[in-house]
């Protein structure tokens, strides 16, 4: 895999982060180009991206891309990666599919559940089964392929906090891993140039398992910090809201356990590392003060979903998922 060009898709907060600190870092070395629009698209075009830290423990850093909000602009990629969320990718299918060529990887930066998850899974008798949820009419598996997805779980804190520029929580890192396990050319090839882009990247040959993982979290937090417009923090402050976090981190694992998930720690150790969360506003309750559209189906949706498929009640999430989605009606009403 030859990575000269790459394509941010989705310049909002992390996507933003991701393509300030390639184009800062190897400036020279490949083309960077963004896909965004509105406000930011225009700070983008007249300032260029910058990346500020909320400890001060890293100096800033700020870049210029080539942006646009026409992707069919732009030449094919080598690279293509997804900063959008995953309700939101398959009205940019046809925008994603112009940027191939015959070799071009797309690494998909997601929360929850993917719409590729079932393609060359081992370990659950799905393979190939489709997720009509997260991707209607199948045109991301039509336009894009799963066969050419990376998969990436993101531990990255991140907000946009004016157009063009993003506030970063710390330094985080990043799971990178193919659908069927392999650690092939082409993601120890990309591991590698993120890597020289001083980005934290880890290769698994287990990605489902790091994709559980973080969804235990966030299936947990992002929906009751949007119902509450609470911070972390004083989420796990509150005896019974906390206890609901704690029932959603079991059901998650429960769902995840079913489809050959394997947790490297239990529901009940991540629940007690949660009281060390500071006023984390999440990015569900960030969605939905600027009236966004919820990320609710890719989160607890797809948890209750597969939880019916595997035969695992999800009572806590369903009723979450109830509330949010009625949530998500009103605040764009």
């Amino acid at each position: 895999m030859s990575i000269k060009t790459i394509c941010i898709y989705g310049a909002g907060a992390l996507g933003g982060a991701f393509a300030a600190q390639i184009a800062h870092t190897l400036r020279g070395k490949v083309t960077v180009s963004v896909i965004a629009r509105g406000a930011q698209l225009e700070a983008i075009r007249d300032q260029g991206l910058s990346v500020v830290y909320d400890d001060g423990e890293f100096p800033p850093i700020s870049a210029q891309v080539i942006a646009t909000d026409d992707p069919a602009s732009l030449p094919p990629q080598d690279l293509v990666i997804t900063g959008l969320k995953g309700h939101q990718l398959s009205a940019a299918a046809d925008g994603i599919a112009s940027l191939l060529h015959p070799h071009t990887r797309v690494m998909m930066i997601l929360n929850g559940i993917p719409w590729w998850y079932f393609h060359r899974d081992q370990d659950t008798g799905f393979a190939e089964r489709q997720l009509p949820h997260l991707d209607p009419g199948g045109r991301l598996w039509t336009l894009i392929g799963p066969e050419r997805v990376i998969g990436c779980v993101a531990y990255q804190g991140a907000e946009v906090i004016k157009p063009g520029c993003t506030k970063l929580n710390g330094q985080g890192h990043f799971f990178l891993g193919e659908p069927n396990g392999e650690l092939s050319a082409d993601l120890q090839a990309l591991a590698a140039l993120l890597g020289e882009a001083g980005l934290d990247i880890r290769p698994t040959q287990r990605i489902r398992d790091e994709i559980w993982a973080k969804l235990r979290g966030n299936a947990a937090f992002n929906p009751i910090s949007a119902l509450t417009r609470a911070l972390m923090v004083d989420l796990m402050a509150n005896p019974g809201l906390a206890q609901m976090v704690r029932k959603i981190m079991n059901e998650v694992q429960a769902v995840g356990t079913a489809l050959g998930c394997r947790f490297q720690r239990s529901a009940d150790e991540q629940f007690a590392s949660a009281n060390g969360f500071g006023p984390v506003k999440t990015s569900m309750l960030q969605d939905l003060t600027a009236g966004k559209a919820l990320e609710i189906t890719p989160l607890n949706g797809m948890v209750v979903e597969l939880g019916k498929l595997v035969d695992v009640p999800t009572p806590v999430c369903e009723t979450v998922l109830a509330l949010a989605q009625q949530l998500d009606t009103e605040n764009r009403r």
